[in-house]
């Protein structure tokens, strides 16, 4: 499940690997969690840190920080980092991105599915509320580069399917052209991590809920 960690572009035309983890039923349970989507989040961001370090950032008890982070570890998720301080236990993620294709079974495989999607749109709702918070202060360059825009297409599942993957894969030609997320690199004058969400789905109340219902 772990890869090792990319090195960091050297100039906006270099194209890196970017290292992802598709997790199996089990790691996506432990996953589908707020606090540790949370946690995994800021290490990816951030870089290393200890559990001390997080539980200030999170409101927590270190205890509570330590049992998320053994099982972000118990699945591969994170992994201990080399740090020159042997009193504190250093974590880092490892990986850049957890991809959770799109479920097409039924019973326990929908639900863990449900579930983590559930737990990433409240971290992605409450991002998204935070930054609507910051938008006045953002200087001017930044505000031109923030979009909250909505676009209804009609189209094939099999239109809408091949859509989001070109929209995907431009967002992955973007982030293999950019430094590794915590990096030195990464944090050049200019630089900030900036997020972009991806939500396409078809409009709510169009279809069956399942095959063969009765609209």
């Amino acid at each position: 499940m772990k890869s090792p960690r990319p090195r960091p572009a050297t100039d906006a035309t270099t194209s890196r690997t970017v290292s992802r983890v598709v997790p199996e039923p089990t790691a996506l349970k432990a996953l589908a969690h707020p606090v540790r989507l949370r946690m995994l989040g800021m290490l990816r961001i951030d870089g290393p840190a200890t559990a001390t370090q997080l539980a200030a950032r999170l409101g927590l008890n270190s205890g509570a920080t330590s049992y998320h982070l053994r099982q972000l570890a118990q699945y591969g998720f994170i992994e201990e980092a080399p740090h020159a301080s042997r009193r504190d236990r250093w974590w880092r993620a490892s990986h850049e991105i957890t991809s959770v294709p799109p479920s097409d079974a039924e019973g326990e495989a929908l639900e863990l599915d449900l579930a983590f999607n559930q737990a990433a749109l409240s971290l992605q709702v409450s991002q998204m509320q935070q930054a609507l918070e910051e938008y006045a202060e953002l200087p001017a360059e930044w505000r031109k580069a923030t979009a909250a825009d909505d676009i209804i297409i009609p189209m094939t599942a099999a239109q809408a399917e091949a859509l989001t993957k070109r929209l995907t894969d431009v967002i992955l030609e973007a982030m293999r052209a950019a430094p590794s997320l915590g990096e030195e690199t990464s944090q050049a004058p200019g630089m900030v991590p900036f997020y972009v969400m991806l939500h396409a789905f078809p409009y709510p109340g169009r279809l069956p809920h399942r095959e063969g219902d009765k609209r």
